[in-house]
């Protein structure tokens, strides 16, 4: 079936010497991957190697046979031309850390049109602006709205936060937060990415990505560890 439609590039993988298995997180089909032949053979290489970064947003025409093999691009062009996604080392360490925790989160080939919308809208945001301390936070946090695990905060108001339910409590018992934690992560879950950027100083940025790095693990099955985690930390230090 030929299908045009949006795509973000998860993560571009070489294969033998010559080509590339590239996962993309597709408007119209959810997670697809593609396989690129030749993709450092040609003479427009360079160009072609461009599009498969992390988080790109394409728009394709690409032939799925849906039968859980590899499928094929028959054209591609960039959707939205990034300025500084790709070329400022913070938002590059960042994209590059996001697009290997979405490549372990986002595991099934279903269509997920808000989540791609939400990542499109995000990313573009990102590229326009440069006081980002807090974007992967906030990022990874609203993702788990698309992913079915969003915190319960009906009861906000409780001093601690139980990680396995995802709900506030009253009492520290079971897989919980400290105070101090719980109210950090509060403070995350009020925050949007216009807002103050120098809310959290770098160890209370530290301790709550460790948070969501660990949320995600209890919730979503087969999560692993991101290798990029320590680039990131070492440029956000």
């Amino acid at each position: 079936m030929l299908v045009k439609t949006k795509a973000i590039v998860i993560s571009s993988l070489k294969f033998q010497e010559k080509s590339l298995i590239v996962k993309c997180f597709t408007l119209s089909s959810g997670l697809k991957s593609y396989f690129v032949r030749d993709a450092f053979s040609s003479r427009k290489a360079s160009q072609k190697i461009a599009y498969f970064q992390p988080f790109s947003i394409l728009e394709i025409e690409a032939v799925h046979k849906n039968k859980g093999t590899l499928e094929n691009f028959k054209e591609i062009k960039s959707a939205v031309p990034f300025q500084t996604i790709h070329t400022d080392i913070v938002k590059s360490t960042m994209v590059m850390f996001l697009s290997e925790m979405l490549h372990h989160s986002i595991q099934e080939e279903e269509k997920n049109e808000q989540l791609f919308l939400f990542l499109e809208a995000a990313l573009t945001w990102l590229d326009h602006h440069d006081e980002i301390s807090n974007f992967h936070l906030i990022l990874l946090l609203e993702i788990t709205k698309y992913l079915g695990f969003y915190p319960d905060i009906s009861e906000i108001d409780l001093p601690f936060f139980e990680m396995n339910e995802g709900v506030f409590a009253l009492f520290q018992k079971g897989n919980v937060l400290s105070e101090h934690e719980t109210n950090l992560f509060k403070k995350l879950l009020e925050l949007k990415f216009d807002n103050d950027q120098k809310v959290f100083h770098v160890l209370e940025r530290q301790i709550l990505l460790k948070i969501l790095i660990d949320y995600y693990s209890l919730h979503l099955e087969g999560f692993k560890r991101p290798k990029s985690l320590d680039i990131l930390k070492e440029v956000f230090s």
